[in-house]
């Protein structure tokens, strides 16, 4: 199954109503655990490689409405992985300091440096979700918040993300971008879940219910941004949520085939760094 292939958004088309929050024909859950553990493995080894090249960097971005589970896809994917190459930033509600920029400059800050695989649980993307859900959040940067309803507005934005994820992507940064699609009665099955488990409990929060006002509203702002930010380079999956082992076997897999198709290779010596190797060991030897 080309995961990559089935939930990659195209922008000729696509309707994000019609994509499923559950996929019940794509594979079986014993199939899909399987597989799951198959690309976490390789995943380990490609991350490796691509820390020790030490020239390029992947970029992975989770957006999703409340309880779609990125945290958990975010724990089962990568734990494989050498966490001394992984950073995971989580985008909350912006500080005052970051109000006092523009909206892109708390993810610049925390782009993946060389090596690096970086995760943004949440992103710039809530620039043009929450607050355009939200228009009034303008106001907390000096914006008026009336220009929340030009689409002009939200056009030049996402010209400001296309133009920052291509720039990464020139200098070495690749960019995968996913969509954790969690249907609206998942969602509310989850939400009772946490509040039913006294361990999940500082997981709940009443606004995040109260959101839920608000669920057709984020679809049409999802809708809007998948069309007009995914890109050949930058492309956005829309991955099915209702089913967590589905959707971590997705994920998995899409970065897995990515990171092959990026192909990193572990370093070579040159002669003259052999040649310290080689007198280094033979000291090391002598030893014995």
């Amino acid at each position: 199954m080309d995961f990559a292939k089935r939930y990659i958004v195209d922008q000729d088309g696509f309707d994000l109503s019609a994509r499923p929050t559950r996929d019940k024909n794509v594979i079986d859950k014993r199939g899909a655990e399987r597989r799951r553990a198959q690309d976490v493995s390789a995943l380990a080894e490609l991350q490796g490689r691509l820390y020790a090249e030490n020239e390029r960097s992947l970029l992975i971005v989770l957006q999703a409405l409340d309880a779609a589970g990125k945290d958990s896809t975010t724990k089962h994917v990568m734990t494989g992985v050498n966490p001394q190459g992984v950073r995971v930033t989580s985008f909350k509600e912006p500080t005052r300091e970051e109000l006092g920029h523009p909206f892109l400059w708390r993810v610049e800050r925390a782009a993946p440096r060389r090596g690096e695989i970086g995760i943004f649980n949440r992103s710039h993307y809530e620039d043009v979700l929450v607050v355009r859900v939200h228009p009034e959040y303008l106001a907390a940067r000096d914006i008026d918040p009336a220009l929340g309803a030009q689409e002009e507005f939200w056009q030049e934005r996402f010209d400001q993300i296309r133009a920052w994820e291509r720039r990464l992507g020139e200098e070495g940064t690749e960019v995968l971008k996913f969509f954790l699609h969690v249907g609206r009665a998942e969602q509310r099955k989850r939400f009772l879940a946490r509040a039913e488990d006294p361990t999940k409990h500082w997981k709940f929060s009443a606004g995040d219910v109260a959101e839920r006002e608000h669920y057709d509203d984020y679809q049409r702002a999802y809708q809007d941004m998948l069309v007009n930010t995914s890109t050949k380079a930058a492309p956005w999956y829309v991955v099915p949520a209702d089913q967590k082992w589905l959707t971590r076997t997705a994920v998995a897999s899409i970065i897995r085939a990515r990171l092959e198709a990026m192909d990193p290779r572990w370093p070579v010596l040159s002669e003259q760094q052999q040649l310290a190797m080689d007198a280094a060991v033979a000291k090391l030897r002598a030893e014995g």
